[in-house]
């Protein structure tokens, strides 16, 4: 290892020797630039590896809490290969989302990527993970990813070489829906345990309107269907829906999405609206109502598979179980311990 060591630095004097003095004073420059860029840099808190189906994909912790995936690990998964991919990346502008990461690049995923990405950033992130530079992208555009991916292929606009692509990237979602992009990578990274209890605060406050939101559609009329259709009740399309539903929709729904988010929108409503007020009203429009859009999608796919409300409700219960009220579940484990 020594001997390695000073071969690279007498490489080096070599090098430097047979510079100019023109080309020395521009090395130094990039150097100087390199380090104060460098300097600016998030380094990663924690790391670690998801596993979903048979992908292993590296992820982080930033200190700033930014979860991340490593751009390496999905190119690899999703990306393409090959003069085209990079040719297309450097031609095509994605004006309102950032660059155009290697993974979309792809003449057949264009049209299907500036509606489901609209108003997120792809912009990779560069950070120190250890003693190098590395790259990532924001985890939570990952379903968005392999969303692209799947529709893509529902509207044949694959290659049969891409069909796997997107096989992977169906594997994917269901692993996401299962689980939750976030859980995972708190959990393969070790954040789970560190987490500032503050966060799960912070987490209700983005998901809840600081006001009562214009009335939007929000629920697909396949939910009321496929509800009516698992609870025995005949569905017509202007028929006013069971009292009850509004039960089975908090259970289904707002109980899934974040710990103690039902209640939160219980008390918004008291404290500023009306009982008419659906509580849908109440969702911030940047997290809360796509989260809830997502949220729907993956639930519909999943009544649609079944005949028995029971059976889709242990099903739901196993994949997208409903979240605890106890705050003691936010504990730090290592507080347990010294008591």
């Amino acid at each position: 290892m020594e001997k390695e060591i000073k071969g690279r630095a007498k490489g080096g004097e070599i090098k430097n020797a047979l510079m100019t003095p023109e080309e020395r004073k521009e090395q130094s420059k990039k150097m100087v630039l390199a380090k104060k860029k460098r300097a600016l840099l998030p380094n990663s808190a924690y790391r670690g590896e998801m596993k979903i189906g048979d992908m292993t994909i590296p992820c982080c912790v930033l200190e700033d809490g930014r979860r991340l995936i490593s751009e390496r690990s999905i190119t690899g998964i999703l990306g393409t290969t090959g003069g085209k991919s990079y040719r297309l990346r450097e031609s095509v502008a994605l004006d309102s989302v950032g660059p155009m990461p290697l993974f979309l690049a792809s003449k057949a995923l264009q049209p299907f990527i500036g509606e489901t990405f609209y108003g997120m950033d792809l912009s990779v992130v560069e950070y120190i993970d250890g003693n190098k530079i590395s790259s990532g992208y924001e985890a939570k555009i990952l379903p968005k990813v392999c969303e692209v991916w799947l529709r893509a292929k529902e509207e044949n606009a694959l290659q049969t070489s891409q069909l796997v692509k997107a096989k992977k990237a169906e594997i994917l979602m269901r692993g996401l829906a299962h689980i939750g992009i976030i859980a995972l990578i708190d959990e393969a990274t070790g954040y789970q345990y560190e987490r500032p209890r503050r966060e799960l605060e912070e987490q209700l406050e983005r998901f809840i309107s600081e006001s009562l939101r214009r009335w939007v559609s929000t629920f697909p009329p396949d939910y009321f269907k496929h509800l009516c259709r698992l609870r025995g009740v005949t569905f017509r399309p202007d028929m006013k829906l069971p009292q009850y539903f509004g039960t089975l929709t908090n259970n289904i729904v707002y109980k899934r999405l974040a710990p103690g988010l039902l209640k939160r929108l219980k008390e918004k409503r008291n404290e500023f609206g009306k009982s008419s007020n659906k509580l849908h009203s109440w969702l911030s429009l940047d997290t809360g109502f796509p989260e809830v859009l997502f949220h729907l999608g993956a639930v519909v796919d999943k009544m649609k598979r079944h005949t028995s409300y029971d059976d889709f409700e242990k099903e739901l219960n196993e994949t997208m179980p409903i979240y605890p009220e106890d705050p003691g579940l936010f504990d730090d484990p290592k507080d347990w311990a010294e008591r």
